[in-house]
């Protein structure tokens, strides 16, 4: 997992240095990544000059919010396009810790010229449910949840007591008399 996380940072930091960065107020930057989407197009958007490690970007422009994470003072995330969305700028609201920083979209037309090619694939938002009974699961390392020493150690005096237990009520069914094999 630490392999993942490096190479996406690795990746955001290359597209980063490659992408124009959009208009920003409140002394942050805003980097959104294709720097033009069209309508339907997945965006992947760098924040810097915020103090927390983790935020959110909001839109009209997106399907959903970009849940964003990272150092102190630089979020990464990403989020969808609407697809039924017209070309023009929209504004996007960065909150981070006590920052709130806002910049701008330009979404341009697909294109074929119309704002949607091809009808969205369903579902074209997230589903928001609960995790239920599976939420624990998700957060809990799977390496430390297992078996540990004590357990073994617990495991192996159990299959002892037994074994002890079987083994001496064999001799004792052996000696009794007037027992014929």
């Amino acid at each position: 997992m630490g392999s993942l996380k490096v190479t996406l940072c690795a990746s955001v930091a290359v597209l980063a240095a490659l992408t124009p960065t959009a208009y920003a107020a409140d002394g942050g930057t805003v980097s959104v990544t294709p720097a033009s989407p069209a309508p339907g197009a997945d965006v992947a958007l760098r924040i810097s000059g915020c103090s927390g490690t983790t935020g959110s970007a909001a839109s009209d422009a997106f399907v959903a919010d970009a849940k964003l994470v990272g150092t102190a003072g630089t979020l990464a995330g990403e989020t969808r396009v609407r697809s039924s969305l017209e070309p023009g700028s929209y504004d996007v609201k960065i909150t981070c810790g006590s920052v709130t920083v806002k910049g701008a979209i330009k979404v341009v037309a697909n294109e074929s010229g119309s704002p949607s090619a091809q009808p969205p694939a369903s579902p074209v938002a997230p589903v928001h449910a609960g995790g239920g009974g599976t939420a624990h699961l998700a957060a809990v390392d799977a390496r430390a949840a297992g078996p540990g020493t004590a357990q073994a150690v617990v495991g192996l005096l159990l299959a002892g007591v037994a074994a002890t237990a079987v083994a001496l009520r064999s001799v004792r069914r052996s000696r009794r008399p007037g027992r014929t094999d």
